[in-house]
């Protein structure tokens, strides 16, 4: 858990959630990709929202998700209202 939780964006509760669905490493955060690591989150809390979506891309970019580039931020939002 530590390891996530070392990543930008990435607290306890995000670190449970990734390791819950088999994603315990950054490494395995980054190869399966944001959207996809959201899914498998979504299927077991259907109350993931999309500030989650936006950390775990911020993780993998290195960057707090606040500092998203917008085009970014509106490709995941498009992907988040698609569910």
């Amino acid at each position: 858990m530590n390891e996530l939780m070392a990543m930008t964006n990435i607290g306890k509760v995000a670190a449970t959630r990734l390791i819950d669905v088999g994603i315990d490493t950054p490494e395995k955060l980054i190869a399966t990709g944001s959207m996809d690591a959201f899914l498998a989150v979504r299927l077991r809390d259907p109350g993931a929202c999309l500030d989650m979506l936006y950390a775990l891309e911020g993780a993998i970019e290195g960057v707090r998700w606040h500092s998203l580039p917008a085009v970014k931020k509106q490709e995941l939002k498009s992907f988040f209202n698609s569910l």
